[in-house]
């Protein structure tokens, strides 16, 4: 697979993991997105997502086969997407856009920017090492 590609979706990822806890928690300050999953988006889990936004810009500057780390970021992905779908199936994205715009908008996307970042780990995951990555 291409490495600049790879690379690029690493960073892409980390980015929109870092720069979205931020401007959506409004740099840790929005309680409305912290109380409408107070376990998964708490201030705690808004770091650890930041956490991980930082393993994906990392794992950008490896040169050597990434698979299974794509791997873990896809599993990884997968568990949000999980949460995402089961707190959509039972709360109301439009309360939480009534308590605030930025919260609202979280939890109306942030499942659909895991998935698509799940598809492009799954993709690195499965493709076939070129000759300079076995």
């Amino acid at each position: 697979m291409n490495r600049a590609l790879v690379k690029n979706g690493f960073i892409a990822a980390g980015l929109m993991n870092i720069g979205g806890v931020l401007l959506f928690s409004r740099g840790f300050t929005n309680d409305a997105l912290n109380n409408a999953d107070p376990v998964v988006m708490s201030n705690f889990g808004l770091l650890m997502i930041i956490v991980w936004g930082l393993a994906y810009i990392g794992a950008a500057t490896i040169n050597a086969n990434v698979k299974w780390l794509a791997g873990a970021f896809a599993v990884e992905k997968l568990v949000y997407v999980v949460v995402w779908a089961k707190w959509i199936s039972e709360n109301s994205v439009s309360s939480v856009f009534s308590a605030d715009m930025f919260a609202g908008a979280f939890y109306a996307i942030y499942g659909l920017n895991d998935i698509a970042f799940m598809l492009f780990f799954l993709v690195v995951f499965f493709a076939k090492p070129t000759r300079d990555e076995v």
